[in-house]
């Protein structure tokens, strides 16, 4: 079997590949990213392409299944180029796949895609995929979740799998998340548990999380399972709310209110202190808890980390400058003391 994992440099990307070549009955992997790395990994071959403008036909053509993970986050401050890339990229992505007889296509999606829902209770893969509305990234999992839509009637020949992954972490992509959601400013001695003496309470704020390594997982099942359609929600165990994260961090919760964090939110991203705008706290506030039965039962999905262990995973690749030797992850996209962050603008370019 011959998979093509388009967007394979990131978070995600690099756990996909991690469980792939451990398969046996993967014999070869064709890794694509705008910029090559220097990663190395078994099977694992490298060709550069931009999903947004170059042609991926050529790319795809030959592969048993073609993996989508390629999305920005950042820059924050252009979203034109962020719709290019993950709206218009992907589904130029996905009809190549069609064009080029690829039988199946595994999409990273996202909880983000949900309409706003309970966090009382759990909701599947059934509920309505509205985004939140005041967050880009929401507005525009959502959108490539209908064009999904449109393209699986008109491509009944393609298995398309969608992925709604939970908060995704490891500590090998520590870096490379700091860089797109804290900024250069973020001082990594707060990574420490130990300095964690208070968490904010903020009523709403209740969240899933997983362990990339446990998504990785997830994928290589669901490619080898040709049964597979349709989404799978994915996240570990417990929920994470103010309650968990004190156990965790064994802080203190304090009440902060929502109007209070958002402005602060608004304002410091203004201010290009940190790099995301409001829209993500409303975006944790408003999605549902996932109930993540249907990939336990269908692809015998069993993850290894909890909640905990994962934030505690994240923390630590954050204190230590973890990543790997590529171009999202590693450390050496910072520069010197993050000098290349600050002086390219905070939240208005792609690490």
């Amino acid at each position: 079997m011959r998979v093509a994992v388009i967007g394979a440099t990131g978070n995600v990307g690099t756990s996909v590949l991690r469980a792939l070549s451990n398969e046996d009955r993967v014999d070869s992997i064709l890794g694509v990213a705008r910029r090559r790395p220097g990663l190395r990994m078994q099977k694992v071959e490298w060709a550069t392409a931009d999903v947004s403008k170059d042609d991926l036909v050529p790319i795809v053509r030959g592969a048993d299944a073609v993996v989508l993970l390629a999305w920005l986050i950042q820059p924050s401050r252009d979203l034109n180029k962020l719709w290019m890339v993950n709206v218009e990229g992907s589904m130029r992505a996905a009809r190549a796949v069609a064009e080029a007889g690829v039988p199946a296509l595994l999409y990273a999606s996202s909880v983000g895609a949900y309409s706003p829902g309970p966090k009382d209770r759990r909701v599947d893969e059934s509920w309505p995929t509205g985004g939140t509305p005041t967050s880009y990234y929401a507005r525009q999992k959502a959108e490539v979740e209908r064009r999904l839509d449109r393209f699986g009637a008109e491509h009944p020949e393609v298995r398309v799998v969608r992925m709604r992954q939970a908060l995704t972490f490891k500590s090998e992509a520590a870096e490379g998340q700091r860089r797109i959601f804290a900024g250069p400013f973020f001082p990594e001695f707060l990574a420490r548990p130990e300095f964690i003496n208070l968490v904010p309470s903020i009523r709403g704020l209740r969240a899933q999380v997983v362990h990339s390594f446990d998504v990785g997982e997830a994928y290589r099942l669901a490619l080898l399972n040709e049964e597979a359609r349709g989404a799978y929600n994915l996240a570990t165990e417990p929920v994470v709310d103010p309650e968990e994260l004190s156990r965790v961090f064994g802080a203190l919760p304090v009440p902060v209110p929502v109007g209070l964090a958002r402005a602060a939110a608004r304002v410091s991203w203004q201010l290009r202190l940190q790099p995301v705008p409001e829209g993500w706290l409303d975006l944790a506030l408003s999605i549902p808890v996932m109930d993540a039965t249907r990939a336990r039962q269908e692809l015998g999905w069993a993850p290894r980390h909890d909640a905990g262990e994962t934030l505690l995973d994240e923390l630590k690749g954050i204190r230590e400058g973890a990543g790997l030797d590529t171009p999202p992850l590693s450390p050496k996209t910072s520069g010197p003391f993050r000098i290349r962050e600050i002086l390219t603008g905070v939240g208005r370019r792609e690490p």
